[in-house]
């Protein structure tokens, strides 16, 4: 026994000496080598879940837009509560006005959509003859008309290539379908068990400060979404009454769905003013004669938007949901590239619950007890 308990008092004091030497030994500088290697295993970790992130499109889209709404309709309903509304009740609710909301907005915005594809080749025809006065007067792009084959050439196009169009939207219809069924089911079920999923996610840490740092993420995730969603809709239905009456101002047909297109498309930055500047410039086209009087319209609304987005943005919600307008646009080409039209409205909500994790993350990691 006792040549038993020396040699394991021998070994004890070999490990506790090798520790020691390892624990004062001096780190070892890391080479180019090795910085090659940790950036190559980071690229081809980002290469392969934007990969895995594009392949599972079709699942992973709806589910994150459900995600996000979920969030905001959440966190509005636990508002509800003080009028003795249960959480979860109220954020079936919600969500059944949110549905129903979308459900009138598409259904407004059918009918004229439908109407200007079936006129897509005279309307198209008529812009061109109006600009055909304008482009002659440059050179390079008199040249490029003159070698086209005719007046009819671009409504030739359309209409040779309108079965291939035609196509493309009735196949894409089913896919939208089964997407807009996985939209509702992961939103219904996400308000239904969103406080046992946020339990879960709590419990999932062992220490105290663990579960304390993941409810504060958490509220600090749906007080930022909440937020900017609440404050950028106000801002936005302001701009659509503005846009409304710069579209009757300026004579164009349906002034109130020019307004409900300009509140809608706000909310994809950059593409969606871009979209509604080029649209309100057809209809200008298409419906004055004169050029000033045609072009007024998308004028007036490109600068009121500027106004809003440089001025009132800014000062209402502050410096606190202030994203690199660069990342922003790096962001928005990604997920349009990822997920199309859907992409492009969650860029900005993604862009803000990374940065809200990013700050939550490096600031000091002090025991605070959650609001």
């Amino acid at each position: 026994m006792d040549s038993v308990r020396r040699v394991t008092a021998g070994r004890k004091r070999d490990a506790e000496r090798a520790l020691v030497e390892v624990s004062t030994a001096p780190a070892r500088k890391r080479d180019g080598i090795d910085l090659l290697v940790a950036g190559s295993a980071i690229g081809m970790f980002v290469i392969a879940s934007s990969a895995a992130v594009y392949a599972m499109g079709a699942i992973l889209m709806p589910v994150a837009f459900a995600i996000v709404v979920g969030i905001v309709l959440g966190r509005a309903a636990d508002e509800l509560e003080r009028f003795g509304l249960h959480p979860m009740f109220g954020g079936l609710l919600l969500a059944l006005f949110f549905v129903l909301g979308l459900s009138s907005l598409v259904n407004a915005l059918l009918g004229p959509i439908t109407d200007l594809a079936a006129r897509a080749p005279q309307l198209a025809e008529d812009v061109m003859q109006r600009l055909l006065p304008f482009a002659e007067r440059v050179e390079w792009l008199d040249r490029a008309l003159a070698r086209s084959a005719g007046d009819d050439a671009f409504g030739d196009v359309i209409v040779k290539n309108a079965g291939l169009l035609i196509g493309t939207v009735a196949a894409s219809l089913t896919p939208a379908l089964i997407q807009t069924l996985i939209f509702l089911a992961s939103l219904i079920l996400f308000l239904l068990g969103r406080a046992q999923l946020r339990a879960t996610i709590v419990l999932a840490f062992p220490s105290r400060d663990g579960r304390l740092s993941a409810i504060r993420v958490m509220n600090a995730l749906e007080d930022a979404l909440a937020r900017y969603f609440s404050t950028a809709s106000l801002i936005y239905l302001a701009l659509g009454a503005v846009t409304t009456v710069i579209a009757l101002v300026g004579g164009l047909a349906m002034a109130p769905l020019w307004g409900l297109f300009a509140f809608v498309s706000s909310f994809i930055p950059y593409l969606g003013v871009t979209a509604m500047t080029l649209s309100l410039i057809v209809g200008g086209l298409m419906t004055h004669d004169a050029m000033a009087a045609a072009l007024a319209p998308a004028a007036a609304f490109f600068l009121v938007h500027l106004a809003m987005e440089n001025l009132l943005v800014p000062a209402v919600l502050g410096h606190r949901f202030a994203i690199n307008p660069f990342l922003i646009f790096v962001a928005i080409l990604f997920w349009t590239w990822m997920w199309g039209a859907v992409g492009a409205i969650l860029a900005l909500p993604l862009s803000l619950i990374a940065m809200t994790i990013f700050e939550q993350v490096r600031e000091p990691s002090e025991p605070q007890l959650p609001d």
